[in-house]
């Protein structure tokens, strides 16, 4: 099946056994067992990333600059083809890349204890942190404005324009929900047009199966580094706020078991700062709580725009699937919005703590 690609880089199909490979709903990736060694091979899904060679670039450019800096740092960049390509084309059209399997690794997909949530948001701010001296004006979009918050305010109200009224009457509670908290829109379009926080090289994508870990819940490294581009960070803390703190996750039904893990958010913060406290600006640290109404709002949008838009982007295994899914983003941030005073108080007990440290 993928005689020629195994070839570009050296290796014989007939030497490895080639199984499917975790939960990814993007890329098809295959685990490769064999005497060789094992890999990870994946099929780039040029549907979503139509520039597969802006990934190419990206990770080309970040490993030569974390191995100029940072050589002990584990970055788990594509392999060379025997060519010195990163990537190969097959002959349908379809594009591969080649990975090193970390031995001794796992991933995790349902995040039950705090230590993981601690380790992988130390991870996401160490890989910011040693890129904070990256020009990323080298770095390529490979999903142009994929955490535009505007633009998808903007994609909602067409779909609203144009939606069947039948599905509008159905979405009528989240459509008052998306205007009840328009405020967040204003706050990041006012971010935006003001430049009041930088952009930085961020992963962009911090759920928590994007995070090796080890037998003894130590984060190892990041991966699926195809959405690493300039950003702001607080679409990184933001996404895990979105993905750690509730243990129901996006596609939850019950909504009665949706509710904030305020100890996850004080992990979260402690391990994020330990690393990117030293480099934020004040206005940036200011927003750390904000990070979290952002990217759930955005997501429940996303969602509830799907389902007026008949399922053209997400898909659905049944019928009102994506209206379901805005429902429980909505619920979340709800929660969200009610624990913003005790996470307040979280974050200036960490605080007392790192200066305590320090002292």
């Amino acid at each position: 099946m993928f005689d020629d690609i195994l070839i570009s880089f050296g290796l014989s199909a007939s030497e490895y056994n080639v199984q499917a490979f975790g939960s990814g709903l993007i890329n098809l990736t295959y685990k490769l067992s064999g005497d060789g060694g094992a890999y990870i091979l994946q099929q780039i899904n040029t549907s979503v990333f139509k520039k597969p060679d802006h990934i190419v670039n990206n990770l080309a450019l970040v490993k030569e600059y974390l191995n100029a800096t940072n050589p002990d740092y584990l970055f788990v960049a594509p392999l060379q083809t025997i060519t010195g390509e990163f990537i190969v084309q097959s002959s349908d059209g379809k594009f591969y890349r080649l990975f090193p399997f970390i031995d001794g690794s796992h991933t995790v997909n349902f995040l039950e204890d705090k230590k993981e949530a601690y380790e992988a948001a130390l991870q996401f701010g160490r890989f910011t942190h040693l890129l904070n001296d990256f020009d990323i004006n080298l770095l390529k979009y490979t999903l142009s404005d994929f955490h535009n918050l505007k633009l998808r305010f903007d994609q909602f109200k067409t779909a609203s324009q144009h939606a069947d009224p039948a599905k509008l009457a159905q979405a009528d509670t989240e459509i008052k929900e998306v205007y009840n908290h328009y405020n967040i829109l204003q706050t990041y379009n006012q971010l935006v047009a003001n430049n009041e926080i930088p952009l930085r090289a961020v992963h962009h994508d911090t759920k928590i199966n994007n995070v090796l870990f080890d037998d003894k819940q130590h984060a190892l490294c990041l991966v699926d580094l195809d959405t690493v581009m300039p950003g702001y960070y607080l679409s990184d803390v933001g996404d895990m706020m979105r993905t750690y703190l509730s243990p129901a996750n996006e596609e939850e039904t019950d909504l009665d078991k949706i509710y904030i893990r305020e100890d996850f958010f004080r992990t979260i913060y402690k391990g994020y700062m330990s690393e990117m406290g030293s480099i934020l600006t004040d206005t940036e640290k200011q927003l750390f709580i904000f990070s979290g109404k952002l990217m759930i709002y955005m997501q429940g949008l996303r969602f509830l725009t799907d389902f007026l838009n008949n399922d053209i982007y997400y898909g659905a295994q049944y019928p009102g699937h994506n209206l379901t899914r805005a429902k429980n983003q909505f619920k979340l941030l709800a929660k969200y919005i009610n624990a913003e005073s005790s996470f307040k108080t979280l974050i200036a007990s960490v605080n007392r703590e790192f200066t305590t440290a320090a002292d």
